[in-house]
């Protein structure tokens, strides 16, 4: 049976209910005069006492129908609620309609490769050109190359030729030797330093790049340390609302970095760290789309840096999803960009192997998704053991916290 017949059938079931209950009400309305009417004649003690009867049974009925009311009005606020939720679906299906044929053909050629069209975020693309317009004899079209993807994402090959000067002594990462700027070298080692602390610490990270924001906003290993700070207050964040701003601020300076120097390893692993962030906060559509990003630049990060153990953990997760995704969240992705991502769950697996094998004992998290992977292979011995490699790290971060609530429902299953 199909989701809107299932629908049907219960706008049918609750319509039935709330008839008979209008039935009923309307049945003990018309009882008591009818009663009333056909009453014989009694003595007069009799009528006493038939009258006392009469008066305890009207009460009776009128809370009877009270109660009944009470339920009609429930019925009536959960049908009305239902009836907003199928108005929200056939928005949403309507939405998607509209944008399959403009995203399809647009998203086939981007992942295909056609043409290496290179795109950049509208500030990028009006900083280029701010330059053209100011250059005399500027051209007054536009190239192909500077046109804007969807949502106005960069591929993982940003040209930055035309950057300004200070753009230029900014791009490559202050970490190297040679740097010239003492102050922004010292800035950025004690916001490393802080960044590996507490939660206060963390924060006053946060703060300090807040403060430098207008300083060093066109320096790489600025911005992208800058897109890891807004992380970590997403981490720590609570309030919905608070937590999609600080992934959505930190996107844009990852998206920046990116920009800046697309050799950038750490810019490509923030921007794609963000991009499953955002995926919390986005339609289906979106959550799909920020999916192929995460593994574009992923994958870029993974080629720049490849002996860091976080890339294959976070590849690991990547291949895991995509290997539980249903059936709907397959066809969406086939509609909107040609072909559905593709993984298993052995490649989730060596993702994660590989992790701990470059850092043994590398997180709790590592462990247990080590554990769910064994556990759907059907190697019940192998869950067990990194099942209890798991427990024996102490959670530390909310990431934790959630792998040891995730632990705790993986035993239950394995023990049974």
């Amino acid at each position: 049976m199909s989701h809107f017949e299932n629908k049907g059938l219960i706008l049918g079931i609750m319509a039935g209910t709330a008839g008979i209950s209008l039935v009923l009400v309307w049945y003990h309305k018309t009882r008591k005069p009818s009663a009333a009417m056909n009453m014989p004649a009694f003595t007069d003690v009799g009528n006493k006492l038939n009258s006392v009867g009469l008066e305890h049974e009207a009460h009776n009925e009128q809370g009877a129908v009270m109660v009944l009311h009470g339920r009609q009005l429930q019925i009536l606020e959960k049908l009305n609620g239902l009836l907003v939720s199928v108005d929200e679906l056939k928005r949403e299906v309507k939405f998607l309609k509209e944008a399959i044929p403009k995203l399809e053909d647009l998203v086939r050629d981007e992942l295909q490769g056609r043409g290496d069209a290179q795109r950049a975020s509208p500030s990028h693309r009006a900083t280029r050109r701010r330059k053209a317009e100011a250059a005399p004899g500027a051209a007054e079209t536009t190239s192909s190359e500077e046109a804007e993807s969807e949502g106005g994402y960069l591929t993982a090959h940003t040209d930055t030729e035309g950057d300004s000067e200070e753009e230029k002594g900014c791009k490559k990462s202050p970490d190297t030797t040679g740097q010239p700027e003492d102050e922004l070298f010292n800035l950025l080692q004690e916001v490393d330093s802080l960044h590996k602390g507490s939660e206060d610490d963390k924060k006053e990270s946060f703060k300090l790049l807040l403060e430098k924001e207008a300083k060093y906003e066109n320096c790489v290993g600025f911005l992208w340390r800058f897109a890891r700070a807004y992380g970590d207050m997403f981490e720590m964040a609570t309030d919905a609302e608070e937590k999609k701003r600080y992934v959505s601020d930190g996107k844009a300076k990852a998206e920046k970095a990116v920009q800046l120097d697309a050799m950038s390893a750490e810019s490509h692993q923030w921007f794609a760290i963000m991009c499953g962030y955002m995926s919390q906060f986005d339609s289906v559509q979106n959550k799909i789309r920020n999916g192929y990003l995460f593994k574009e630049h992923l994958d870029k990060a993974i080629e720049l840096k490849p002996q860091d153990p976080l890339l294959y953990y976070l590849n690991g997760r990547w291949c895991y999803s995509v290997a539980q995704l249903s059936w709907l969240e397959k066809k969406v992705a086939t509609a909107l960009f040609g072909a559905p991502p593709t993984s298993t769950v052995e490649e989730a697996l060596q993702n994660f192997l590989k992790a701990e094998e470059m850092h043994p004992g590398y997180s709790k998290c590592n462990y247990v998704y080590l554990a769910k992977c064994y556990k759907d292979l059907g190697q019940k011995t192998s869950a067990l053991k990194y099942c209890e490699s798991a427990l024996s790290v102490l959670p530390v971060t909310n990431e934790d916290r959630e792998a040891q609530k995730d632990l705790e429902d993986l035993l239950l299953t394995l023990k049974l």
